[in-house]
C-alpha cells in the first residue's frame, strides 16, 4: 500500500474520530449516526493494521 494511500486513510480515521467526539457532545447524540461512525472508523483502522 503506498503512503499516499496510507496518509489519506489516517487523516479519514482522524477526521472521523473528531466527527464522534463532536456528535457526543450533543445536547441528544444521534445513536445511529454514532454507530455508523465508529463502524466505519473501525473499518479503516483494521484496513491500516493490515497495511
Amino acid at each position: 500500500m503506498s503512503n499516499s494511500h496510507i496518509n489519506a486513510l489516517q487523516e479519514k480515521h482522524h477526521g472521523l474520530e473528531q466527527q464522534i467526539h463532536k456528535e457526543e457532545r450533543r445536547p441528544s447524540p444521534d445513536t445511529q449516526r454514532l454507530a455508523q461512525l465508529k463502524k466505519e472508523k473501525l473499518r479503516i483502522k483494521e484496513e491500516l493494521a493490515a497495511a
